[in-house]
């Protein structure tokens, strides 16, 4: 079981490193607001178009939990998004892989106020040198430039989409039980519905962008791959080996997310590339060399 939760949760932090990229991608060619509906309503369609029949047999369950699911769509999946790609409007790529990195320690931490679930030395230790790691990504293999980074209102929220994602995945121990394809539909209904007051608001704001074709890349990548992929896979992970254990994956998304940029954007293979990767794969095997014993 925990190498079918590793793969699904690499496979996981590898899409949304790519989500960090193309929300990067998209300043200028989509809107923030814009390419967080559009992403929902497509990943919508392909729901409908494909999972019905797993939907309609579990139709009495879904329908007694609606609630719930809309609020993990309305906040795990739309809320979160919404502050990364509005953050990244205002801050840099860099501050905003830093500030996800701290996303492992709040779900540590509120793991441990609400349920007393302590962290190990060995998962403290894990998860350091998986902070370094990003730490060493962010700054290109130069920490001591990290002194130099200027912290702004895409900052703070950045910071706030973190405390968001912290407790939606904490909160998955809730999660009723049931097929991957049923649990989804609602969450991105509620992501949808809860993404158009949003939406209006930048309308209104006179900041929407229509995407053209390079939005409609990034929307179109959104949808299918950290919008459904991803977060069936991550509520899979979270499922199989605890919120603690999975939260320590995130701190791959930069690592990801730098070696994408290589290969899609043209960015040289530094030896720092391969430091950061050692430092969060060997901080992650560490951890889950000295887990609890329960886990």
């Amino acid at each position: 079981m925990n190498s079918k939760a590793y793969l699904y949760l690499c496979v996981t932090t590898l899409f949304w490193g790519g989500n960090s990229v193309a929300g990067k991608l998209a300043v200028g060619h989509v809107s923030p607001m814009m390419l967080t509906t559009l992403r929902w309503l497509i990943a919508l369609c392909v729901i409908l178009a494909f999972m019905r029949p797993q939907i309609k047999r579990d139709w009495q369950k879904i329908k007694a939990y609606w609630l719930q699911l809309f609020l993990y769509g309305a906040f795990g999946f739309m809320l979160f998004n919404a502050l990364l790609y509005s953050a990244l409007k205002h801050t840099s790529a860099i501050n905003a892989v830093i500030e996800q990195a701290g996303i492992p320690m709040l779900i540590f931490a509120f793991n441990f106020v609400l349920f007393r679930i302590p962290a190990t030395p060995a998962q403290i230790v894990g998860f350091s040198m998986t902070l370094i790691g990003v730490l060493t990504t962010a700054a290109h293999g130069d920490l001591g430039s990290l002194m130099d980074l200027k912290f702004n209102f895409g900052d703070m929220l950045m910071l706030f989409a973190c405390i968001v994602y912290a407790a939606y995945t904490v909160s998955l121990r809730w999660k009723p039980a049931m097929h991957w394809q049923s649990f989804i539909v609602v969450p991105v209904f509620g992501a949808l519905v809860s993404s158009l007051p949003l939406l209006w608001w930048e309308a209104a704001q006179g900041g929407m962008i229509v995407p053209d074709t390079t939005g409609w890349i990034v929307v179109l990548y959104a949808a299918i791959f950290p919008s459904l992929m991803s977060q069936v896979l991550w509520v899979r992970g979270v499922e199989m080996i605890g919120p603690n254990r999975a939260g320590l994956f995130i701190n791959a998304i930069p690592v990801f997310g730098m070696l994408l940029s290589v290969l899609l954007i043209g960015e040289s293979l530094q030896v720092f590339h391969m430091v950061a990767m050692c430092l969060v794969l060997g901080g992650i095997a560490v951890a889950e060399w000295g887990r609890p014993k329960q886990d």
